[in-house]
């Protein structure tokens, strides 16, 4: 007899229940149409490239999360980690056949090898939506217009984007003295919420060599009361005005004609990780669990598709990390898990009427009713018990008296209560609600 294999995942892989991927794929759906509405089209990308592309613009840490492998022709190739540096090969490779600005979206799955921990896995789903061929202040506004609108669509609505601009920090950063440090400042100024002040104050002592400089990096990144008052501090630490603090300025310019300025926070201390930003950086809490991170980050990263073309095309972009944000919006108990898609069940009550009850579903369907035959004339408790984990909202019950009347009853399984003698369209109609 041969040995079972125990049928298992690797860690930090999941599989997906039908429930989970309802909720997913229906999310997905909504994303989808916002990110269109906005005039995005979408692209996709293959999940290998070679290494070299992947990694060219990029830290230490990135490159020990990349799945990395050598294939069967002996390529050095990896796993995408994120679907920003493909797109910006993407641009590259395709130039001539895109248009600019050129606005795309891509819903696709990255992995990091990275540890597992809650709503962090190393095979994930991202939502990207990126501009490129604009370097204007509107193109940076719509992709932060977007990231509201999104989480919106779905549902989430208690939630602040914090925005900086890494060119006033950098500024800041070379009046100080430490602009050659700058990249490594950006990371550890980026810990800040998961470590805390006195952990990055060490930090920045220890490289910067100095006590004082990294109390005045701390003095920066500290927001004020308002936008503008944030601003106009930062701004003075930095020299004065500038067309990085200019930029900011027309930004939420637009964000008060749009009248969302509520949703955004001037937040110095956010610098993104990644080298490859160069402007207005931002991300995202949960008001309810800011503790899970940011569910949608991004900024503008003038300087990448710069690595594979001559010419320079800039780019702005933002990306939702669907699986973080469900972890969060289910520990809130926000979602909603179905089972299936089907609006009625049509119950096999009598196997000699599998004919009729097939008639019944068609019609049915013909009027935008998602239904169902059971396919077995089983005990209807058994029927129930199935009907009842896929969540489906209503029943419908023929004999043969009602076969050969051309009615039946229909019953809403969340309440018990029947309604008889009704015929196809009848029942459609309550099924719908109409």
């Amino acid at each position: 007899m041969e040995t079972l294999i125990q049928p298992k995942v690797l860690k930090g892989f999941r599989d997906f229940l039908p429930q989970d991927e309802i909720l997913r794929s229906g999310l997905i759906e909504k994303l989808t149409s916002t990110y269109r509405s906005y005039g995005f089209v979408p692209i996709d990308t293959p999940v290998l490239e070679y290494t070299e592309i992947l990694l060219r613009k990029s830290n230490g840490e990135t490159e020990k999360q990349v799945f990395r492998f050598e294939d069967n022709g002996h390529r050095d190739v990896a796993m995408r980690f994120d679907l920003t540096v493909p797109f910006a090969r993407f641009t590259a490779e395709h130039r001539e056949e895109l248009y600019f600005p050129f606005k795309r979206y891509h819903i696709a799955k990255v992995w990091r090898g990275e540890k597992p921990q809650a709503g962090r896995y190393r095979e994930f789903v991202q939502c990207d939506f990126d501009t490129v061929g604009s370097d204007s202040a509107g193109a940076d506004f719509e992709i932060l217009s977007l990231m509201k609108s999104a989480l919106s669509a779905i549902g989430v609505d208690k939630v602040h984007i914090h925005v900086n601009h890494r060119g006033i920090f950098n500024r800041f950063l070379a009046k100080l003295g430490v602009a050659e440090k700058s990249e490594d400042i950006l990371r550890i100024v980026d810990k800040l919420a998961k470590v805390g002040a006195d952990e990055v104050t060490r930090e920045l002592t220890d490289l910067t060599g100095s006590g004082p400089c990294a109390s005045q990096i701390l003095d920066y990144i500290q927001p004020k009361a308002g936008f503008e008052e944030t601003l106009s501090h930062i701004e003075n630490l930095a020299g004065g005005v500038a067309d990085d603090s200019k930029r900011m300025r027309d930004i939420h310019a637009m964000m008060l004609a749009a009248g969302i300025q509520d949703t955004y926070i001037l937040d110095p201390s956010i610098t993104r990780g990644l080298d490859y930003y160069t402007g207005v950086v931002y991300e995202t809490f949960l008001d309810e669990l800011p503790g899970i991170g940011s569910v949608c980050s991004g900024g503008r990263y003038d300087n990448l598709a710069g690595l594979y073309m001559k010419d320079r095309v800039p780019g702005v972009g933002a990306s939702i990390g669907l699986d973080r944000l469900i972890a969060g919006l289910t520990e809130l108990g926000l979602t909603e898990k179905r089972g299936s898609y089907l609006d009625v069940e049509i119950y096999n009550c009598d196997e000699n009427l599998a004919i009729h009850y097939q008639g019944v579903a068609s019609a049915l369907r013909s009027r935008g009713v998602s239904v169902e035959v059971f396919p077995d004339a089983i005990k209807m408790g058994r029927q129930y018990a199935v009907t009842e984990k896929k969540c489906v909202p209503w029943g419908i019950l023929i004999n043969r008296e009602d076969a050969d009347r051309g009615t039946m009853t229909l019953k809403n399984l969340g309440t018990r209560e029947s309604f008889e003698n009704l015929t196809v369209e009848q029942a459609a109609e309550k099924i719908l609600g109409k």
